[in-house]
């Protein structure tokens, strides 16, 4: 009986299973390809393709844990949280859940936004964010993140990133000695902008401010072309101009100018500075008559000898024939082409001090008048000048032939003559030659490359070939001495000569020139003469 029971309800729960459906056996879904029931099927590519049901693994980078459990899970950028917090998303999507404020991967966000910030994101939370070129700090306080943009809060004067401000600006800026180098501590600039601040107006260099806006100007062109600093050209040598539309044309010219003085500027090698000079409302066919050497005017057959040089000599670190009391004042040739007048009265005026112990102003317009050689304020030669002084007979003093800037009448009087030469000489190209006929003989007259001279303002110039052919002479001054200018700091030496202009003494260096000494530069040692005096 006890074994009847038993195969009785053996067979009673075979018939009951029979009545039970697969899906209610929780068998799955029925593959006819395997024959086989089998369960929900997870996803690839990082996400489900079907529902959680259970807490089944994964692969291809799903879940390798029971969603039930708080394990963390998952591979390959997937959940790392189980799915009983909120659920998350795979590559470049959330690492955490949605609950809390911390967000985001690759250039999304690490903290929640307090409010929303553009389409990306809607989250709640805290204002700090995240991620590569997006704000690492909050807006708040305005400390602003990555490249190229704010380290420092914009409150605050020490300033950001790549190409912008790297210093504060709470210190100024010292010119070394008034024309060269910055001081080593005070330094300036850095990917084209500040490094000091602004606070004082001393600015930066790389295409930016040299001196404050309000006077001296330096490399930035956007500042140097400012309507504002071309009144304050005006002011300061007293330009007035007799229309609105002379105005905005003296303007235009200005604006061109000042870029080409930001260019000398950022080309210079020396310690010279560039800017607007009294000669910067002018064109460069306006400026040219502030010139006048004329090579084409050079005689076929020259009357010069080769100066003879001792080698014997030694040279001085420096020498100034101005100390010495044969210099005259410098003096002004105005908007004539006389220059080669005034580069050979200063040589003649030097040679007969030193030879006759007395110091004489002599004429330039007698050259200007009586010298049928040359073409008075259209230029002229000062190999011609030597000729026409000894075929007329001397030269007048300024007293008693005076300079008016213009082409005249000849009217010598021989009976007036102060000074007489017999003859001239030529330089040699050397420089340390030139040097030592310097020192013993007396100032020297040369011509030079005028190009860096327009804007000329103070320092050694020392400009780039490029910026002044040395082959292209078209200016007549003279050589009074040299120098040299050392900077320990820099642990750089400047050597020098020492040159007057006729461009009177508002311009350069109370009217002289200082210009790098040794390689030739801007053509200063290539016509190098001197007259020669009883």
């Amino acid at each position: 009986m006890k074994v009847l029971v038993v195969l009785c309800t053996v067979v009673s729960c075979l018939a009951s299973a029979q009545l039970l459906r697969a899906d209610k056996m929780d068998l799955g879904v029925y593959n006819p390809e395997t024959k086989h029931y089998e369960k929900a099927q997870l996803g690839q590519d990082g996400h489900d393709e079907q529902h959680h049901g259970e807490p089944l693994l994964g692969q291809d980078g799903h879940d390798q844990q029971d969603h039930g459990q708080l394990q963390q899970l998952g591979q390959d950028g997937h959940d790392q949280q189980h799915h009983g917090q909120p659920l998350l998303g795979g590559d470049d999507h959330d690492l955490v859940p949605h609950g809390r404020s911390a967000l985001g991967g690759d250039d999304h966000d690490k903290k929640a936004h307090k409010k929303k910030h553009g389409k990306h994101n809607k989250h709640k939370g805290k204002k700090i964010l995240g991620g590569d070129d997006h704000d690492r700090k909050p807006h708040k306080k305005r400390v602003l993140g990555g490249d190229d943009h704010n380290r420092q809060p914009d409150d605050r004067h020490t300033l950001g990133g790549d190409g912008h401000d790297l210093q504060s600006h709470d210190k100024t800026l010292i010119d070394a000695d008034g024309y060269d180098m910055w001081e080593l501590r005070k330094l300036v600039g850095s990917d084209n902008h500040d490094k000091r601040p602004h606070k004082k107006r001393m600015f930066g260099q790389g295409n930016h401010d040299y001196k404050k806006h309000g006077k001296k100007m330096g490399g930035g062109v956007h500042d140097l072309t400012h309507i504002g600093v071309f009144k304050n050209f005006m002011k300061q040598h007293n330009k007035a101009y007799k229309s609105q539309a002379e105005f905005k044309k003296r303007f235009n010219i200005f604006r061109q100018n000042m870029k080409k003085v930001h260019i000398l500027q950022q080309n210079e090698r020396g310690s010279a500075k560039y800017g607007p000079t009294k000669f910067a409302d002018l064109t460069e066919q306006e400026f040219r008559k502030m010139l006048g050497l004329r090579h084409d005017l050079k005689p076929e057959l020259s009357s010069m000898r080769p100066a003879v040089i001792p080698e014997d000599i030694e040279l001085p670190n420096e020498y100034d024939w101005r100390s010495q009391g044969v210099v005259t004042p410098v003096k002004n040739q105005g908007m004539c082409g006389s220059c080669w007048a005034f580069s050979v009265t200063g040589n003649v005026e030097g040679q007969w001090a030193i030879r006759h112990k007395n110091l004489i102003s002599l004429s330039e317009q007698e050259l200007v008048d009586c010298d049928t050689s040359d073409e008075g304020c259209n230029g002229g030669m000062p190999e011609n000048a030597y000729d026409a002084i000894q075929k007329l007979g001397g030269l007048e003093s300024e007293t008693d032939y005076p300079y008016d800037a213009k082409d005249e009448q000849c009217h010598f009087n021989k009976s007036m003559v102060k000074v007489t030469v017999n003859g001239s000489v030529e330089l040699p190209q050397d420089e340390i030659a030139l040097a030592k006929w310097l020192t013993k003989n007396g100032p020297v007259s040369i011509g030079i490359n005028a190009n860096a001279l327009q804007f000329y303002v103070g320092g050694v110039s020392h400009p780039l070939k490029f910026l002044c052919n040395p082959k292209d002479l078209d200016h007549g001054m003279l050589i009074v001495g040299y120098g040299v200018h050392t900077y320990p700091v820099f642990k750089k030496t400047l050597p020098f000569w020492i040159i007057k202009n006729s461009w009177g003494e508002d311009w350069g260096e109370q009217g002289y020139y200082r210009v790098y000494r040794g390689d030739g530069t801007c053509g200063v040692n290539l016509m190098a003469t001197s007259a020669l005096v009883p």
